[in-house]
C-alpha cells in the first residue's frame, strides 16, 4: 500500500485570479508559514510509512544503514523543495500548483501531460488511504463492515472538503495534535536498550537498493505550501520557510526514530512485526490513532487537491467537459470537480484493494518533481533576465533533483517507471494536436534558441565544409501579393533539410508587406519547412536587396544560394543581373528559374542535367539534381554532347565515372548526344525540367530561347566554391 504522498494539495488556491478577485472572495491572505505551509507538508511527509515501513527499514539496514537510506532519500526531496522554494519566489503561480508551474514553463501540453496523471494520481491516493484509515480501524473494531466503513470515511472526508477550505485547513491542527501524541508515547518507549545493537544489517529482505526504494515515499510530499500559495499571507516568504522547515523537521524526527528503533529492538522483530510501534509504545492507542490520523489527512489532502488540479486543467481546455469541470461557486470553491473526483474516489473504493496502482501513483508524483526541478534548472541554464527568483540556489540542486527523480522512478520499479513515462508522453501528443492556446507565454520558444545561439557560437570554431552542405535559399520577392513564384519547385529543391529566407523591399506599408510575405510563405511553412522572412524598408529594390546579401554574410546561419526567376518582361532583367553580380560577391551560389509558361514542371518526374566535362561549374547543379530526383522520386538522366561520333565512347566513360564518383542513383541513364547544342537540345530525352550551367556572361535571350527550343522548364545553376557533389 502506498502511504505517503502529498497532503493538502491546493487548498483553494486563487493565485490565477487577479489581485482584485482575491479580496472579493474573502480567501486572499489568510494563512501564515506555519498554517498555510509548515503543517501540511509536515503531515504530508509524516505518512503512515514511518509507522508500518521504518522499523522493517532500521531491521534490515542497521543503525547507520538506516541513517544513510533517510539521508539519501532526504537529499533528494530537499532539492526539489529547494527547487520549488525558488521558483515560487519568481513567479505567481496559478491554479493547480505544479501543474501551473510547468506550464508556464514549458507550455500547457507538458503541464497537462503531467497535470492530469497527477489529478488522477492525487484521487486515486485519497481512496487507497481511505482503505489505509479502513484497515487500521478494523484492527480496533474488526467486527465492523469494511466497505461501510471505506464509504463513511469517504463521506466524512467529503462533507468536511464541501463546508470550506479554512474548515479543512483547521482540521490539520487536531490530526498534527495526534500524530504528535502517537510519537511522544513511541519515544517513551519501555523496553531496555540491547547490549550490542547492529551498526549495520545484513539486508536479509532486500538489497540496499531494495531497502531504499521501499523507504523513499515517505520522503515525499513536499508540495503542500506551493498549492497553498492562493491562501497565504506573503507566499514568497512562507513557502520557502515553510517548506524548507517541514523537511528539515521531518528529518530529524525520521533520524531519531531510527535511533530509538534501532537501540531497543531488536533486528527480527523490526523486519518482522509491521506493528511493532503500536507493541512497543508507552500508550499503543495512541499510535493506533497516529496511524488513523495519517491516512485520514492524506485522504482529506486528496479530496481537496484533485478538483483543485482538475479545475485548472478544465480551465485551460485541456480535460474533456471543460466547462463543466472548469465552474467555480461564489466562494470560488469548484464545486463540480469536487464531484467529479469524489465519484472517482467512491468507484475506486469499490474493489477494495489499490495496493497494485500505489506503485504507478508514486511514479506520477516522482515525474512531477523531476519536471519541478527541470523546469528551474533549464531557467538556470537560459541566464534569462526575467528568471531572478528572491531565493537563489546553485545551479547542481534542480540537476540532482531531476536526476535523482529520475533514479527513483526506475530503481523503484522500472516497468512501472517506464509505464508513467509512456503516458505522459501520449498524453503530451494528445494535447499538441488539440492545439491549446494559453493566456500566457512559456519558455519553449527561448530553450530552442538559447540551444541554438550555444550550438552556433561552437559551429563557429570549425570552419565550414562541404560534407555538411545543405540548400538554404536566399528569395527575393519583389511583390509577395502578386508574386507567382514556384513554391512547389522550391520544396522539392530544399526538402527535407534545407530552408528557405525570403524578402522583399518596400518604401512603406512595412507591415502589411509583412504579413503578405507570411501568408505567401505558408504552404512552405505546413510542409514543415524552416522558413524565414522580412521586409526591407527602401526605395530601391536592389538596394534593399544588396543590404539583406550584404548583412547575411555574417549570420552563422547564412543562405547559400540565391534563387532567382526570369519571366518575359525584360525590364527586370538589369536587376537579376546585379543580384547575381552581388551574390557572387559574397559567395552566394545562383540558380535563375526560367519556367515554362504552359507546360510549367510537366509530370514532376525526369530531370536532365547537361554536364560538360572540363566544366568546374556542376556540382551545385549536381547536387540540386539529387534534392528534385529524391523529392520527385524519378529518373535522372546525365546529357553531354560529343563533337563526333568517334568521341561518344569517352564522354559516356566520362559519365559513368563520374556517375560512381558521386554515388548517383542507380537508374540513372546517360546520353551522349553528337550534335551543336542546338540540335542536342532537340535530340535529348524529353524531361520535365534541363539544368544547365550558368555561363559568366549571362545572357537572358539564351535563357529564354533554351527554355522555348526545349519545352520544358530550365534551371540555370551557378556554383559558389562552397559545393562538393563528391563528398
Amino acid at each position: 500500500m502506498k502511504l505517503s504522498i502529498d497532503v493538502l494539495q491546493p487548498l483553494g488556491n486563487l493565485v490565477g485570479a487577479s489581485k482584485k478577485e482575491e479580496v472579493d472572495s474573502g480567501e486572499a491572505g489568510k494563512f501564515g508559514t506555519f498554517a498555510g505551509v509548515f503543517a501540511p507538508t509536515v503531515l504530508t511527509i509524516l505518512g503512515a510509512i514511518m509507522y508500518l515501513r521504518l522499523g522493517w527499514m532500521v531491521g534490515n539496514a542497521g543503525l547507520l544503514g538506516a541513517i544513510l537510506i533517510i539521508l539519501l532519500a532526504k537529499s533528494v526531496t530537499l532539492c526539489t523543495g529547494l527547487s520549488l522554494a525558488s521558483i515560487t519566489t519568481n513567479i505567481k503561480i496559478g491554479a493547480g500548483g505544479a501543474y501551473s508551474i510547468i506550464s508556464r514553463s514549458l507550455g500547457l501540453e507538458a503541464g497537462g501531460s503531467v497535470g492530469i496523471p497527477l489529478f488522477i494520481s492525487i484521487s486515486l491516493s485519497a481512496a487507497l488511504h481511505i482503505v489505509g484509515f479502513t484497515e487500521g480501524w478494523l484492527r480496533i473494531f474488526p467486527e465492523h463492515p469494511p466497505l461501510l466503513v471505506a464509504m463513511l470515511t469517504w463521506a466524512g472526508i467529503l462533507v468536511i472538503s464541501s463546508i470550506s477550505t479554512q474548515f479543512a485547513i483547521r482540521t490539520q491542527f487536531i490530526i498534527m495534535a495526534l500524530i504528535a501524541v502517537s510519537l511522544v508515547s513511541f519515544f517513551m518507549i519501555t523496553a531496555k536498550p540491547l547490549a550490542n545493537p547492529p551498526l549495520l544489517g545484513n539486508f536479509e529482505d532486500g538489497n540496499f537498493w531494495y531497502v531504499f526504494a521501499v523507504f523513499f515515499p515517505a520522503a515525499t510530499g513536499i508540495m503542500a505550501g506551493v498549492n497553498m500559495s492562493g491562501d497565504l499571507k506573503n507566499p514568497r516568504k512562507s513557502i520557502p520557510l515553510g517548506t524548507l522547515s517541514a523537511i528539515g523537521v521531518t528529518l530529524l524526527i525520521y533520524v531519531v526514530l531510527a535511533v530509538v528503533l534501532a537501540l531497543h529492538i531488536s533486528p527480527e522483530e523490526l523486519r518482522q512485526n509491521q506493528m511493532v510501534m503500536v507493541d512497543y509504545a508507552y500508550w499503543a492507542p495512541a499510535v493506533l490513532i497516529g496511524i488513523l490520523a495519517a491516512t485520514f489527512s492524506t485522504a482529506l489532502g486528496g479530496i481537496l487537491g484533485a478538483p483543485r488540479i482538475l479545475q485548472a486543467l478544465a480551465e485551460q481546455k485541456t480535460v474533456p467537459f471543460s466547462d463543466f469541470l472548469a465552474r467555480k461557486t461564489a466562494k470560488n470553491e469548484p464545486r463540480n470537480a469536487v464531484i467529479f473526483t469524489g465519484i472517482i474516489i467512491a468507484l475506486a473504493l469499490i474493489p477494495g484493494n489499490l495496493d497494485v496502482l500505489a506503485t504507478l501513483i508514486t511514479m506520477f508524483f516522482l515525474v512531477t518533481y523531476g519536471f519541478l526541478n527541470l523546469v528551474v534548472f533549464i531557467q538556470q541554464s537560459m541566464k534569462i533576465i526575467s528568471f531572478r527568483p528572491t531565493l537563489k540556489i546553485p545551479r547542481f540542486v534542480p540537476f540532482y533533483g531531476a536526476a535523482g527523480c529520475t533514479f527513483m522512478i526506475f530503481l523503484i520499479n522500472p516497468a512501472f517507471g517506464a509505464a508513467a513515462i509512456i503516458i505522459s508522453i501520449l498524453l503530451y501528443i494528445w494535447l499538441a494536436r488539440k492545439g491549446l492556446q494559453a493566456d500566457w507565454g512559456d519558455l519553449r520558444g527561448g530553450i530552442f534558441m538559447v540551444l541554438a545561439e550555444r550550438a552556433s557560437r561552437a559551429a563557429a570554431k570549425f570552419p565550414r565544409h562541404q560534407i555538411s552542405w545543405k540548400p538554404d535559399l536566399l528569395l527575393p520577392v519583389d511583390n509577395p501579393r502578386v508574386w507567382a513564384g514556384p513554391l512547389l519547385f522550391i520544396r522539392n529543391i530544399v526538402n527535407p533539410s534545407g530552408s528557405v529566407f525570403a524578402f522583399t523591399v518596400s518604401p512603406d506599408q512595412r507591415e502589411e508587406r509583412q504579413k503578405d510575405l507570411e501568408n505567401l510563405l505558408l504552404p512552405l511553412k505546413h510542409r514543415n519547412l524552416f522558413v524565414n522572412s522580412t521586409v526591407i524598408e527602401n526605395d530601391e529594390f536592389i538596394h534593399g536587396a544588396k543590404s539583406v546579401i550584404q548583412t547575411l554574410r555574417g549570420s552563422i546561419f547564412r543562405p547559400n544560394i540565391l534563387f532567382l526567376t526570369l519571366g518575359e518582361d525584360k525590364k527586370n532583367d538589369e536587376v537579376v543581373r546585379q543580384l547575381v553580380s552581388e551574390a557572387e560577391k559574397h559567395d552566394l551560389g545562383v540558380m535563375v528559374l526560367r519556367q515554362h509558361p504552359r507546360i510549367a514542371f510537366g509530370m514532376q518526374e525526369n530531370i536532365n542535367l547537361w554536364l560538360r566535362e572540363k566544366s568546374p561549374n556542376w556540382h551545385l547543379a549536381m547536387l540540386i539534381a539529387l534534392y528534385l530526383q529524391m523529392n520527385w522520386g524519378g529518373k535522372l538522366n546525365l546529357v553531354a554532347t560529343a563533337a563526333s561520333e568517334a568521341d561518344k565512347p569517352r564522354m559516356y566513360d566520362f559519365l559513368e565515372k563520374l556517375s560512381d564518383m558521386a554515388r548517383l542513383p542507380s537508374k540513372t541513364e546517360f546520353h551522349v548526344i553528337a550534335a551543336n547544342f542546338h540540335e542536342a537540345i532537340a535530340a535529348a530525352p524529353r524531361p520535365d525540367i534541363n539544368i544547365f550551367g550558368l555561363g559568366e556572361n549571362l545572357s537572358f535571350d539564351f535563357i529564354r530561347d533554351t527554355t522555348d527550343l526545349a519545352h520544358s522548364s530550365c534551371l540555370f545553376v551557378k556554383d559558389s566554391g562552397m559545393e562538393d557533389a563528391l563528398v
